[in-house]
């Protein structure tokens, strides 16, 4: 009887130290459930979903020699291709919040499980917002008195960051920690 007691208190104390809280856990393991109807804020927000999605996987499991890993002097490494990923999303989440590009926070040096983590709920918010828009002209991209269009948001941040999160799948590869097979863009989930 002491023996099943100790031993479950030792399984609880053990996955209650390495569980997740729900405020801790990451977007994008798998991309959300498409919406009912198609409206243009749907339609846009699938786009960061997807974006996120092909994030997550491309980051997921990157060592420290990963990160490093650049293929020529000309080349940038996995590390400086993640940090351009992640001043893209907050250009992009920066739109939905109409917030001014130019204005710099200060913003202190992160670690990349911080920034991979910031990146990831900067692609939520921006879809979350989009989601639930009825009239996206109204997220322009902000540059002081500069305003662009949201058509530009498509074709600059958003796929810009599609293109190098495919950066980031054959670089992780090239240095010997390739992208999880299991993972499917098609259906946004991992195959059994």
């Amino acid at each position: 009887m002491m023996k099943t007691v100790f031993t479950t208190i030792l399984v609880l104390a053990f996955t209650s130290g390495y569980s997740q809280s729900d405020e801790d856990k990451l977007p994008y393991y798998e991309i959300p459930e498409y919406p009912e109807t198609f409206t243009a804020g749907t339609v846009a927000a699938r786009a960061i979903d997807g974006l996120g999605f092909r994030y997550y996987w491309a980051t997921e499991g990157l060592r420290q020699e990963d990160l490093d890993f650049k293929p020529n002097d000309d080349a940038r490494s996995s590390m400086e291709t993640i940090e351009h990923i992640y001043g893209l999303s907050k250009m992009i989440v920066n739109s939905t919040l109409k917030k001014d590009n130019n204005k710099k926070e200060d913003e202190e040096e992160l670690s990349f499980e911080a920034m991979r983590k910031a990146t990831l709920f900067n692609f939520k918010t921006a879809a979350d917002i989009l989601r639930t828009s009825d009239d996206i002209s109204q997220f322009k991209i902000v540059f002081g008195d500069r305003e662009i269009p949201f058509w530009n948001q498509i074709n600059g941040p958003i796929e810009d960051a599609v293109w190098h999160c495919g950066q980031l799948v054959l670089l992780r590869r090239s240095s010997g920690n390739p992208f999880n097979s299991k993972v499917s863009v098609f259906s946004g989930k991992l195959r059994e």
